[in-house]
């Protein structure tokens, strides 16, 4: 019998799911669909798309929609950050990075399409994401990273657990909301960092040359990825409830980490071709506790932060034409649709008060970090590397740093963390 030759079996263990030190479990049956939550969130998402696009026009219309899409990829894939960056640094499971690349290699190919080329929608000029590089960039990543991992999601996460009816992460979300806020009305203390102008490699090596780049590096990441598994025989992450059958699984979940991460790059590409704008979310968190001041008496308007050109006309305009406003509400409209079609949405009751404390804590970290950081891990992360910018890859070298040290804080407040004689992580 012939021996294959060497470079097929390389080219077959490449291909092959990196190893765990026991198989995954399989997934369990879904539950029933929760037929009240799905018909009271299909209801809201109806109603508030027509008054969106009667109101405001095609443009937030179709924004709305696109939110809602987003929100059934990532919780039909239960597409993670927070997980993924706490998997690999406890235990060194790389999976859920693995797909961070599959996203970013698709999103920064469709970015380059259309960002190279010019093409948009509705009267937009496709614009890359790029951020200063500086100390601001430095201090926000490292924070917002620890916030994820006590508050228990990222920014994307958040809004994808609290349409799922996750009561802790409703916590959260105020904490995210309440740090943000915080961050725009200090602006001051923090507008003049010391910062290098951003880097964008289309602008030295033209857009196939970053696209190129890119695609390299993450393949570069897969590799270490991969090596560092084989090495650490991680547990299995775990699996979640599935519907049986291709056509409900489409439906209902669960979806693949590739299906989650292909859908996302698409819809993303769909934000930037409709709004000339990458997907972005915290931004809308600034604006909605900004609001919520001036609906109690403020004066949010006289605040440094929001009297810079382009803040001040988000501030001035409706918040169902915000462009993240609009697509973080179809976030949690569209998990709340799909979690009721997969039967898991519920309602969280008893939250302990040290998680409780935690939810809060990470939320106003993450506020905090995102407007020092000039965005999470969708708009500075996501964005920035599949727009060929430096501070992307900052963004997400320093957020290892940071989950490391938020991982040292959670068992402060009885939050567990994967160890490797673990069944799943």
């Amino acid at each position: 019998m012939t021996a294959p030759p060497v470079e097929a079996t390389k080219s077959a263990a490449l291909l092959s799911p990196s190893p765990t030190s026991v198989p995954r479990p399989d997934a369990p049956p879904a539950p029933p669909v929760r037929r009240v939550p799905l018909v009271v969130s299909a209801l809201i998402a109806v109603a508030l798309t027509g008054y969106v696009w009667s109101a405001h026009g095609a443009r937030p219309g179709v924004l709305l929609l696109l939110g809602l899409g987003l929100g059934v990829a990532l919780f039909h894939s239960r597409f993670g950050f927070t997980s993924a960056w706490r998997q690999l640094v406890a235990v060194g499971n790389g999976t859920g990075l693995r797909a961070h690349t599959l996203l970013l290699g698709t999103t920064a190919t469709l970015f380059a399409l259309l960002i190279g080329t010019g093409t948009g929608l509705f009267g937009s000029v496709p614009a890359p994401s790029a951020g200063t590089l500086g100390v601001g960039l430095l201090a926000g990543s490292f924070l917002f990273a620890v916030g994820m991992q006590l508050g228990g999601a990222c920014a994307s996460g958040t809004l994808f657990a609290v349409g799922s009816g996750q009561s802790s992460i409703v916590l959260t979300l105020g904490g995210f909301i309440a740090g943000s806020t915080l961050a725009a009305w200090q602006f001051g203390l923090w507008k003049d960092l010391p910062a290098f102008e951003p880097v964008v490699m289309a602008d030295h090596i033209g857009w196939f040359g970053s696209w190129a780049v890119t695609m390299l590096a993450l393949a570069l990441i897969v590799l270490v990825s991969r090596r560092v598994q084989a090495r650490r025989n991680p547990p299995p992450t775990g699996p979640v409830p599935s519907a049986r059958g291709a056509a409900a699984r489409v439906l209902r979940g669960s979806w693949p980490l590739a299906a989650g991460a292909l859908a996302l790059s698409v819809l993303g590409a769909g934000v930037l071709l409709v709004s000339g704008g990458a997907w972005g979310v915290t931004s809308a968190f600034s604006l909605w506790g900004s609001e919520l001041v001036r609906a109690l008496g403020g004066h949010p308007e006289t605040w440094t932060f929001w009297q810079q050109p382009r803040n001040a006309e988000m501030l001035a305009g409706p918040v169902l034409a915000d462009k993240n406003s609009l697509t973080d509400i179809g976030i949690m409209i569209g998990a709340a649709v799909a979690a009721a079609l997969g039967g898991t949405w519920t309602l969280h009751r008893g939250v302990p008060w040290r998680t409780a404390v935690a939810a809060v804590l990470g939320g106003v970290l993450m506020g905090i970090g995102a407007r020092l950081a000039g965005g999470c891990n969708i708009g500075a992360y996501l964005a920035g590397i599949a727009s060929g910018s430096l501070h992307g890859w900052i963004w997400g070298a320093v957020a290892i740093l940071g989950t490391w040290a938020g991982l040292r804080l959670r068992p402060l407040f009885a939050l567990s963390n994967p160890k490797p004689g673990d069944g799943i992580c």
